[in-house]
């Protein structure tokens, strides 16, 4: 596990973090993982996809219907992971099937005709009440729940703690959907507002005239999907996209 913990710590990008994981949660017997987070959750949802960490390796098929399709909203055990923190056997759901809603009756239904029936769930605990980060690892087909749970007595104290670990450093790391992803110079005129800089002043550093500093900021503000520069230099922070060291 000390090898493995190193070799995330060391890794540069939310890809290499990711395939680093999926080949050690494979020899645990979880081959399907779906990890999500969000830094903008409201009372009432997970705030836009579009600022949304989302890695998975299950297939097209699957997740054009759960996370496309909006079937995650209701699955039992992402509304488990919304209101809970640690680690949780998706016996949780079976036995709780009674109580379920017919949304979550749905999702259970869908993940069984696609194979997702045995694993565990893991809520990671934050400090703040606007992120939430959750982890559902998926047992290979054939893989009882019962397996699975004689597997974690035995393993699930670290694998708990190598999740919380690989959720630590992808937040870490800079994150965007295609269509917020920003340029270089949008990036830099974003930091140096958040240096206390104006237009003026930055078109000076930058030897642009103040109309092409305010322009790049302008396509910033779109990029984001915010109204205000100190709100992009607010979100561009919180998904690690200025003050970036180029790989």
């Amino acid at each position: 596990m000390i090898e493995y913990l190193e070799r995330i710590v060391d890794a540069a990008s939310v890809e290499d973090v990711w395939q680093l994981h999926c080949d050690k949660m494979e020899t645990y017997g979880f081959d399907r993982l779906l990890y999500g987070f969000t830094r903008f959750r409201t009372a009432s949802g997970f705030g836009d996809r579009e600022d949304f960490l989302i890695m998975t390796n299950h297939t097209n098929d699957y997740t054009d219907e759960f996370i496309n399709g909006g079937l995650f909203f209701h699955a039992p055990m992402v509304q488990w992971a919304l209101h809970n923190n640690g680690a949780c056997s998706w016996s949780w759901w079976a036995e709780n099937a009674e109580s379920m809603s017919a949304s979550e009756r749905k999702v259970a239904k869908f993940n069984r005709s696609k194979g997702v029936v045995a694993g565990y769930s893991i809520s990671f605990r934050d400090a703040s009440i606007r992120n939430k980060g959750a982890i559902a690892l998926t047992a290979k087909p054939g893989m009882s729940q019962k397996t699975v749970d004689e597997m974690w007595v035995e393993h699930g104290r670290d694998i708990v703690v190598m999740n919380n670990v690989t959720h630590l450093k992808l937040i870490q790391l800079p994150f965007s959907s295609p269509n917020r992803q920003l340029t270089p110079r949008q990036r830099e005129a974003l930091e140096w507002m958040r240096d206390g800089k104006n237009t003026q002043d930055a078109a000076e550093i930058m030897g642009l005239t103040p109309a092409t500093v305010e322009k790049h900021l302008r396509l910033a503000r779109e990029a984001l999907d915010v109204e205000t520069t100190a709100q992009a230099v607010l979100k561009a922070s919180f998904q690690n996209q200025i003050f970036v060291l180029e790989r």
